[in-house]
């Protein structure tokens, strides 16, 4: 595979652009566009001049940068806006049809994303992660949230058939990173919408990975989340048990004794886990709700070690 020079962009006009991006190898232009920083990216495909076609050359060969199987199981329709510092560049409509998308025309669409330029080409190049790039407010997601990570989560590793980016795949140390300057109203949207349950099964699931085995060493307790805020009125529930120094989840209520028992929302609950809310600066704030022995229910957060970004 020869190397592309994206170069050839900088001085090139619509047409040239349209067929540059309708020629490319698309394992040339992900390594390509890997290649480059956001800034270059921008001087490259950003120009007022060349924006379109290069957004729509893109658009036209998405299904060439698609896991076969997953595209497959995409049906609706997604528009994507495109924006610079809040102000509306680009709007493209996408229908998808079980294996096959089309470019349409029109606003209604079952679900509209809103980034920058760069952002979109690293989503669909496999280079970033649409669930955490929700998650962080870089990405924004109005509408079915399951067909915008669906969408995400479709692109292939160049030159094979493997998932480049799996977006409900999340790493708590990558959602703590994620997590560093969001607003808690972005939080709370996030929260709100489908991927809920994804982000919290994934941060519970991972959460035994980052006891600390020698500050837990000694440690006994059984603390319970009572989880508010889903749209659907139903309380999530968790038991996470610390014992010889590892720890254990369960999901649900199995009516086993437990030292205590946390209620709070559920962004409340991803700020408390990934360090970005202090258990007792949230129990003072009325956050966190302690039922029980609260000593027991602060002693959890202090053998649990996500490391935070610097």
């Amino acid at each position: 595979m020869a190397p592309l020079d994206l170069a050839v962009l900088r001085t090139a006009d619509p047409a040239e652009a349209a067929a540059f991006f309708a020629e490319a190898d698309p394992e040339a232009l992900v390594a390509a566009v890997a290649g480059v920083s956001d800034h270059e990216l921008l001087e490259l495909i950003g120009r007022d001049e060349v924006r379109s076609a290069a957004i729509e050359g893109i658009l036209a060969r998405l299904h060439e940068y698609a896991v076969p199987e997953r595209l497959a199981l995409l049906e609706g329709t997604v528009r994507i806006d495109l924006e610079r510092r809040g102000k509306l560049l680009e709007r493209h409509l996408l229908r998808f049809t079980g294996g096959g998308i089309e470019l349409a025309s029109g606003d209604d669409a079952d679900v509209v994303l809103r980034t920058s330029i760069a952002r979109f080409v690293r989503l669909v190049s496999g280079e970033r992660n649409a669930g955490l790039e929700y998650l962080s407010g870089k990405l924004d997601i109005e509408g079915d949230s399951d067909l915008a990570l669906a969408l995400g989560g479709m692109f292939r590793v160049p030159g094979s058939d493997a998932v480049a980016v799996d977006p409900t795949a999340l790493d708590p140390v990558d959602v703590a990173t994620a997590l560093r300057h969001v607003h808690r109203s972005h939080l709370e949207k996030v929260m709100a919408s489908g991927f809920r349950p994804i982000v919290l099964g994934e941060i519970f699931r991972r959460l035994p990975e980052y006891v600390d085995p020698v500050r837990a060493a000694d440690v006994e307790l059984a603390i319970g989340f009572r989880l508010l805020g889903n749209p659907s009125g139903e309380v999530e529930r968790y038991v996470v048990r610390v014992s010889g120094g590892a720890a254990t989840v369960t999901s649900g209520d199995d009516g086993e004794e437990r030292d205590a028992t946390v209620t709070c929302q559920a962004h409340d609950y991803l700020r408390l886990a990934t360090g970005h809310l202090h258990p007792l600066t949230g129990v003072l704030k009325g956050q966190l709700k302690v039922k029980g022995d609260r000593a027991k229910a602060l002693q959890l957060s202090s053998v649990i070690d996500i490391p935070q970004p610097r």
